[in-house]
């Protein structure tokens, strides 16, 4: 069984999210409802809990606030938000989990199962993450890759290009390392939203601050710094052209 508790100030989304748990997840025993980010605190401290369903907007204190307050964060965590696209992209971008108020039954069901197939806890330098990527002002430095072993965070300057396997991709980083992430590569082009960025082919997400050479064809070619060859598809040529400004 899992043991969870519910932080919210809504009492509807409280309600709703019990009801939905009974319902759907019934491996998930809820040891208690908290209306506020303090009760919540307490909650954790006593009740020691594997899961907390976590509102990210609360006055007094924020879910961001209280995860940096618990200290060793024990436990797993997702996140509950009002359907806002830029905190969306701060929790993928970290590497967390959250669930889209209201929530739906099956994504519910997705998230617990995520839950139960992972170790249990969360670091605070997911929180710190997710804090800097919330803030509409601060500039992406670094983003949450997980992998087999857990989640690597690395800088996206050191991202060389990646490369889809199946619903995979393998992240080609400096210093002749490599990730291999359950993300899939449009993942990845989503995630990667700059500039520098750009999709060359169904297969291909390269960093043009680390492309050396375009070579004209039917699609082309492309040299990396490394030396990696990467093949450009007739469908995404124009775009490549137009960023690299030719």
């Amino acid at each position: 069984m899992i043991k969870a508790i519910l932080i919210d100030d809504e009492p509807k989304c409280l309600t709703s999210l019990v009801k939905d748990l009974s319902e759907y997840c019934p491996q998930v025993t809820v040891l208690q409802q908290c209306g506020s980010a303090k009760e919540g605190l307490k909650a954790i401290r006593q009740q020691q809990p594997d899961l907390v369903f976590l509102d990210i907007n609360m006055p007094w204190m924020t879910g961001l606030e209280l995860l940096e307050v618990v200290g060793e964060i024990d436990f797993d965590v997702i996140f509950t938000t009002a359907h806002d696209q830029y905190a969306v992209q701060a929790f993928r971008l970290s590497a967390i989990d959250y669930l889209l108020k209201p929530i739906d039954y099956q994504e519910l069901i997705e998230a617990v199962r995520k839950v139960e197939n992972k170790s249990k806890g969360m670091s605070q330098e997911q929180v710190a993450h997710l804090k800097t990527n919330m803030d509409p002002n601060s500039e992406l430095q670094r983003i949450g890759i997980p992998t087999k072993s857990g989640i690597d965070f690395v800088l996206v300057q050191d991202v060389l290009y990646c490369e889809a396997d199946s619903n995979y991709t393998f992240v080609h980083l400096e210093g002749n390392r490599r990730l291999y992430s359950a993300r899939t590569l449009k993942e990845f082009e989503q995630l990667l939203q700059q500039d520098s960025f750009c999709r060359i082919h169904q297969s291909y997400l390269i960093n043009l601050n680390h492309l050396k050479k375009y070579f004209r064809g039917d699609g082309g070619y492309v040299e990396m710094l490394n030396g990696a060859s990467l093949n450009v598809s007739r469908s995404k040529k124009e775009e490549l052209l137009t960023k690299i400004r030719i």
